[in-house]
């Protein structure tokens, strides 16, 4: 799937494409209907569409009647709803900010250790070799919005993210990445400490050890 994070995802709702995929938001639409919107051919469209098709953001969702003959209709795929804006990241630091002003830091600490248990509880049990584990828990948090990659030691693997779907709760919030740590420990098997970046350009790192010893 087209990978698309920071100001890309600007660049690509400038783009045809883009366009294409904001006009399906709302619901399905056949080939001429979006042709008309964007003002071109129904072969330059049915070009757009093959494209977002392949890449996963655009499914055919059926035949519609029209006026001669029926016309595929196209719609969203489930995945193309991460290119849009959300406001979880906002959202998650508010809530931080309201639990930090009622509870004490370790009542906040065990909470957000408590849903990175949770989350891993919806993934399937770890399996295979210590590789093996680490790159499910990778795609887990591919799933999840984030972007990682694993760099293997003789004591283990290092993950180090290059975007990081709780990011915007860093500030002032620095204890919401025991919530990742404690996902990955899940999700691994092993004990996986965090030794994130912070400052002005964040960064997620876990070591993960070779064994439980």
């Amino acid at each position: 799937m087209t990978a698309i994070a920071g100001g890309r995802d600007e660049r690509f709702f400038a783009s045809t494409r883009g366009q294409v995929t904001m006009l399906l938001r709302p619901g399905e639409r056949t080939v001429e209907e979006l042709a008309q919107a964007l003002g071109l051919t129904d072969n330059a469209v049915r070009a757009h569409l093959a494209t977002l098709e392949r890449d996963g953001l655009v499914r055919q969702s059926g035949l519609r009647r029209g006026t001669s003959k029926p016309a595929y209709a196209y719609a969203l795929s489930p995945a193309a709803e991460r290119l849009f804006p959300k406001a979880y990241g906002t959202l998650l630091r508010l809530l931080l900010d309201v639990l930090a002003e009622r509870l004490p830091p370790s009542a906040v600490d065990d909470a957000l250790r408590d849903v990175g248990h949770r989350v891993a509880g919806t993934q399937a049990a770890p399996a295979g070799e210590l590789r093996d584990r680490v790159d499910q828990a990778l795609a887990v948090l591919a799933d999840l919005g984030g972007l990682a990659e694993a760099e293997e030691r003789e004591d283990g693997f290092v993950i180090r993210g290059a975007s990081c779907p709780l990011a915007a709760a860093l500030p002032g919030h620095p204890q919401v990445c025991h919530l990742a740590e404690t996902l990955l420990s899940d999700l691994i098997g092993v004990p996986v400490a965090e030794c994130c970046e912070r400052g002005d350009h964040p960064r997620c790192c876990f070591a993960v050890p070779a064994t439980t010893a």
